[in-house]
């Protein structure tokens, strides 16, 4: 057996016991109240930075990438690591939580191994994938979902190398890339994702950047792929967009306050003053409940008993849906007697609204969907 064929089973195990470790500890935030049917893990896509909810789902596709990958002979490892990516003439050094790599000034072949914003960020950029992750088992037996409608045609044409917690590492050297940017937790195998092209490892938070990270991170991935100045106009137009729906609003809610909140099975929850959502009604000066107008881990405050859904309310409720799981949850609140007693449900006014645009893909193109919608039942509403 040689060295390099040890060094991956190693990693194997290591992966396991460290996973098997970390899932055997309680969840600071469980996705379902003690006693109850368990959800799906289908269910359990909502924003939280890889916390709460959305962690439970990523766990278990770990689970099932790490048995997978390392229990395949379908690529040889050891080829891998002995791939030698091609001289880059001429490239940029970018720091990044690995360290730093040279990358492309323009690259073209690009693959994003996230499960949520990268890839939006590199099409609202203007720079199409030959390659991405998908989210879910599911997803793997079908196109990208319809849910992520905002992105429209421009993921077709783009392939699917596997989860983003197992990419297929033969696939992802089929397609010769100049570049491939991966999220955090891309680490464990950042080694032989560098012998195949270079590859930057995108976090989730860096020590200067700030609430909300949305921004901070959109900027990142544009200094990566050399496209600062398109990071710019797209920037320059989400702020004249925001300006121009603050006059179209007036002062007509100055006195109101605007929910946001959704629930998957039996997790309600809600989203605070440093979530991608907070962040925009931040800035257009829209007041939030009290029990929102807060800082929370995550942005989001997740476990709301039925005995406590006044934290949901507010006189305008904001409420994401998607076809997987969070519409259910929805009509189930509709009967819930503490729900019809909601200000917002009182009065007519709670607007259900696209889940990934609000919540998961948090970047400028998710941000113009929420304006539209905020235009749509703020500013045209009869």
């Amino acid at each position: 057996m040689s060295r390099l064929t040890k060094n991956w089973m190693e990693f194997c195990r290591r992966s396991l016991r460290r996973f098997v470790s970390y899932s055997s500890q309680p969840h600071p935030n469980p996705p379902f109240t003690k006693g109850r049917e368990p959800i799906p893990t289908s269910l359990l896509l909502i924003k939280g930075g890889l916390k709460g909810v959305k962690q439970q789902l990523l766990l278990a596709l770990l689970t099932i990438g790490i048995v997978s990958g390392c229990s395949s002979t379908a690529i040889e490892y050891s080829v891998i690591l002995s791939t030698k990516p091609p001289p880059l003439s001429p490239c940029r050094v970018v720091e990044h939580l690995m360290g730093e790599t040279c990358v492309p000034a323009h690259p073209k072949r690009v693959i994003i191994l996230s499960p949520f914003s990268l890839l939006s960020n590199a099409l609202t950029l203007g720079v199409k994938p030959i390659g991405s992750t998908v989210h879910s088992i599911q997803d793997l037996n079908a196109n990208y979902p319809s849910e992520q409608a905002h992105l429209g045609e421009e993921i077709e044409g783009i392939q699917q190398i596997g989860l983003a917690t197992d990419p297929n590492l033969e696939k992802i050297l089929l397609l010769k890339p100049d570049l491939i940017l991966a999220w955090e937790d891309a680490r464990a195998i950042y080694p032989l994702l560098s012998q195949i092209a270079p590859t930057v490892v995108v976090p989730s938070n860096m020590p200067n950047w700030k609430e909300p990270k949305w921004k901070d991170q959109f900027s990142f991935v544009a200094e990566v792929l050399g496209k600062e100045a398109v990071a710019q106009k797209v920037m320059n137009k989400y702020y004249q967009r925001l300006e121009e729906l603050k006059v179209a609003l007036g002062n007509r809610y100055q006195n109101q306050t605007i929910s946001v909140a959704s629930a998957i099975g039996y997790n309600n929850f809600t989203f605070v003053k440093n979530s991608f959502i907070g962040s925009i009604l931040d800035e257009l000066g829209l007041q939030r409940p009290p029990a929102q107008n807060v800082v929370a881990p995550n942005g989001a405050i997740y476990n709301i008993s039925e005995e406590r859904l006044e934290i949901l309310d507010g006189d305008i409720l904001f409420f994401p849906v998607h076809n997987i799981g969070a519409r259910e949850a929805y009509e189930k609140l509709k009967h819930k007697p503490l729900w019809k007693k909601l200000k917002a449900v009182q009065k007519g006014q709670v607007y259900l609204v696209d889940f990934w645009a609000w919540i998961v893909w948090d970047d400028p193109s998710a941000a113009s969907v929420v304006i539209d919608d905020l235009y749509k039942y703020l500013v045209n509403a009869p």
